[in-house]
């Protein structure tokens, strides 16, 4: 049977014996998306090209770690948002804002759109490159979290902050892309 032709399931058991077409052909599968996930982060094509190389490496270094407990898609994603955010924060101002010293008020509005924005109208490019234009903890929080679908306790994990302080800072970027999307 051809290396394409095999399922995941045989392309891993081959890729843990060091089998560097199956490695190929998982690389194949999964680059686009790694990609993708990866410039979200970074921001810059290269970089995410760089940071994808690595965190396949990284993969491919790691995979007698993977246990198959969740889809082998859903842990090379997780390597890739790992090495995307320090990638970033090593080479970036990215801080964390310490929201714990301030006072704030939090209030849940499932109403994230207002009438305001004309849904109908707005592309998914569009949201997406004002999602770009947030300050940094901004875009990173909803990245992860409308883009990637990592719950609030994993961004808190991702990100080594307070559950508190992610959630306020979703809500503020949230908040803030809002406003951004009804000046659109």
């Amino acid at each position: 049977m051809s290396i394409t032709n095999q399922n995941i399931e045989e392309l891993i058991a081959l890729c843990k014996e060091n089998n560097q077409k199956a490695q190929f052909e998982i690389y194949n599968r999964y680059s686009k998306a790694m990609y993708n996930v990866a410039y979200r982060i970074v921001k810059d094509e290269h970089f995410a090209q760089d940071v994808m190389q690595e965190g396949f490496l990284k993969a491919f270094t790691k995979i007698n770690d993977y246990k198959q407990e969740v889809a082998f898609g859903a842990w090379l994603k997780k390597i890739i948002v790992n090495y995307s955010i320090d990638f970033y924060k090593k080479n970036n101002s990215f801080h964390v804002e310490d929201l714990s010293k301030s006072l704030y008020k939090i209030e849940e509005d499932d109403s994230f759109f207002s009438e305001k924005i004309d849904l109908n109208s707005l592309k998914v490019k569009q949201v997406l490159d004002t999602i770009l234009g947030l300050k940094d903890n901004y875009r990173m929080v909803l990245t992860l979290f409308f883009i990637e679908g990592y719950d609030q306790e994993e961004i808190c994990e991702i990100l080594k902050i307070s559950y508190a302080n992610c959630r306020t800072t979703l809500s503020r970027a949230k908040e803030s892309l809002r406003k951004k999307l009804e000046e659109i």
